[in-house]
């Protein structure tokens, strides 16, 4: 609507002109911080943890990489690159639960003992890192609350306050898997430098017999083949029973 001044102009009116001039208001700060805090949340980031894992788990079975490992490779990867491309697909069939005695073998069957041995030994704490970085970042602070019961407990003070000979332990005497030890680690307080020390250190005679018997697979007879095996049974034998002993002592822990 127009209005006339003194000297003739029209000018619009108020109303008018903010009708015209629609003034766009802002969303409330406190609904956008509420958003944020719901996908930022412990239990959106274990979420999160959960549906990649489910996600890696659904990719092995689907895409079969443990075929690379075991069937030969492409004419293209050769040499250094296979070498790469197995320690890469090593660690990250890890994180999806794929056995890595199996890896072992594949790896000393496919590149002999010295060479087999690094690209499982690279595999091996790639894996672990990856494992323990993402349960540390998405599932340590939805997880924590819910260590009740004693021998969670026990546990979880055992990894906290003695991370690396806890760690070297548990890789030194084969029994719990692989995965399970890499999430119990992130969850608890134990640091990135004892946990990757002690899984480098501790799975080296593991590893090492695995790759061997995976290299000299082909000669069962020979005594290099058999000592590999022994080297395998009597530490998982050696875990069995120190896991046996000590189960009074986790159960006899105050609260």
């Amino acid at each position: 609507m127009l209005d006339a001044n003194r000297s003739g102009t029209a000018t619009a009116s108020p109303r008018a002109a903010a009708t015209e001039l629609p003034v766009a208001v802002p969303a409330p700060p406190a609904f956008v911080a509420r958003c944020t805090r719901a996908l930022l949340s412990p239990w959106s980031r274990l979420s999160l943890l959960v549906a990649l894992l489910a996600a890696a788990g659904a990719s092995v079975l689907l895409f079969e990489p443990q075929k690379l490992l075991t069937h030969g490779w492409p004419p293209q990867a050769q040499g250094a690159t296979a070498l790469v491309v197995f320690t890469v697909v090593y660690g990250l069939v890890t994180v999806a639960f794929v056995p890595r005695p199996f890896l072992n073998l594949a790896a000393g069957a496919l590149f002999g003992s010295a060479l087999g041995m690094g690209a499982a030994m690279a595999g091996t704490v790639l894996g672990a890192w990856i494992s323990f970085a993402l349960g540390r970042m998405l599932g340590q602070d939805a997880l924590r609350p819910l260590l009740r019961g004693r021998l969670l407990k026990a546990a979880d003070n055992q990894f906290s306050k003695h991370g690396f000979r806890s760690m070297l332990a548990v890789r030194l005497f084969p029994g719990v898997p692989f995965w399970a030890a890499n999430y119990a680690a992130a969850v608890s307080r134990m640091r990135y430098t004892p946990f990757l020390t002690a899984t480098a250190l501790g799975s080296i005679p593991n590893v090492a017999a695995y790759v061997v018997a995976g290299a000299r697979a082909s000669t069962p007879t020979s005594p290099v083949f058999l000592i590999s095996v022994a080297a395998i049974v009597i530490p998982a034998v050696a875990g069995a029973v120190v896991a046996w002993q000590k189960r009074h002592h986790l159960r006899n822990t105050p609260k």
